[in-house]
């Protein structure tokens, strides 16, 4: 639109002089408000792009498996109460640069096993870790190579990934417990790893040193903060700390998980966008979903949940095991007590201490060595 207040004095002075005047300089106003106005154009086109290909690459980033239609409906009732339950394994495959950490002797298997509980309104969880040697009945599952395994009345605990991937693995704590998992994930070594490194670290104490050739550690007693390849040895390390079994490990491993939560919440992510990509991305990296969880969006949403849960919000616990009457390498569980523990989580409920107290587990020569 022709602003006329503008152009009648120029018009005029065209009339008198004869000659065209020069045109007069848009007022400053004017060109901010056009600069600000395609920049922030700019912004939004670029910026939304960029959300785009950041969306999609770590979308891409992230394997899902799809656990309902392994398993079907023969599987606990899903208890809609509020509260949620997540098993969480760590991979002892020692495939591709996960190699570095030795010889495996078969297929993948899982290392590290935790089942997360959430409670309802998401502001307390328990976790109940299951010592990879303890010995289970398995159900019968479904191969990676598509065949049938048939049920067995005694398996250690890990053979369960081994033998089926994800899904016979959540189908044998299933069998376990009686609690339908909401969810699964994974953490491979070689991604875990590398989270640590992008987050600059874990911080912890040690009482005692720590010192174990084939996890890759030498800690000295004191305060220190664990690179990737440190932290790695610490959740790995059986002869470090202890008499070399399971128990102590799990310990470490529930000491440094509680140390993690710690430095994730103090290290500031959104205030770096640089920072918060390159952890996304690492972090997705090394995830692996059930397929409810296998997206962005979902895994964004599902975290936001557990953000108002601090280390100190978590009750960690080990399944409590006694030595396998059978072969004194093993344990098996006990089973009124992992009754209780099973019979508190179903419903909802705080785990008692009495289910904890004659486990093997629950006092260890790792106790209070890291914190």
């Amino acid at each position: 639109m022709t602003d006329d207040s503008r152009s009648t004095p120029t018009a005029s002075r065209r009339r008198a002089g004869g000659k065209r005047g020069r045109r007069r300089k848009p007022p400053a106003r004017r060109t901010g408000w056009r600069i600000a106005a395609w920049s922030t154009a700019a912004v939004v086109v670029l910026g939304g792009g960029g959300l785009g290909f950041v969306y999609f690459k770590l979308n891409g980033n992230l394997s899902g498996v799809d656990i309902n239609a392994a398993l079907g409906t023969d599987r606990p009732d899903n208890v809609d109460n509020g509260s949620q339950d997540i098993l969480v394994l760590g991979s002892d495959s020692r495939a591709g640069a996960n190699s570095a950490y030795g010889r495996d002797e078969g297929s993948s298997r899982s290392d590290t096993a935790m089942i997360l509980h959430v409670y309802a309104g998401h502001k307390q969880a328990s976790v109940v870790s299951i010592p990879r040697d303890t010995i289970v009945p398995r159900p019968e599952c479904k191969t990676l190579e598509g065949r049938t395994s048939p049920a067995v009345r005694r398996a250690q605990f890990n053979e369960a990934f081994s033998v089926g991937g994800p899904a016979c693995a959540v189908k044998t704590v299933e069998n376990m417990t009686g609690i339908r998992m909401d969810h699964y994930m994974e953490v491979d070594f070689a991604g875990f790893q590398k989270l640590i490194d992008k987050l600059g670290g874990v911080s912890v104490t040690t009482t005692k040193a720590i010192h174990d050739k084939q996890s890759h550690l030498d800690l000295s007693a004191g305060k220190h903060v664990l690179n990737g390849e440190q932290s790695l040895g610490l959740v790995r390390t059986r002869h470090g700390v202890g008499d070399g079994s399971d128990l102590g490990r799990i310990k470490l491993q529930q000491a440094f998980v509680k140390a993690l939560i710690d430095q994730v919440k103090s290290v500031g992510l959104f205030t770096s966008p640089t920072k918060l990509y390159g952890i996304a991305d690492t972090a997705t990296k090394a995830l692996t979903t059930d397929s409810e969880l296998a997206s962005v969006n979902k895994l964004l949403t599902f975290a936001n949940g557990l953000k108002g849960i601090g280390s100190g919000d978590m009750h960690m616990v080990t399944l409590p095991v006694t030595t396998d009457p059978r072969d004194p390498n093993r344990v098996v569980p006990i089973q009124s007590a992992a009754g209780q523990i099973w019979q508190a989580l179903r419903a909802d409920r705080p785990i008692p201490e009495s289910a904890l107290a004659d486990g093997e587990g629950t006092r260890t020569e790792a106790d209070g060595v890291v914190s």
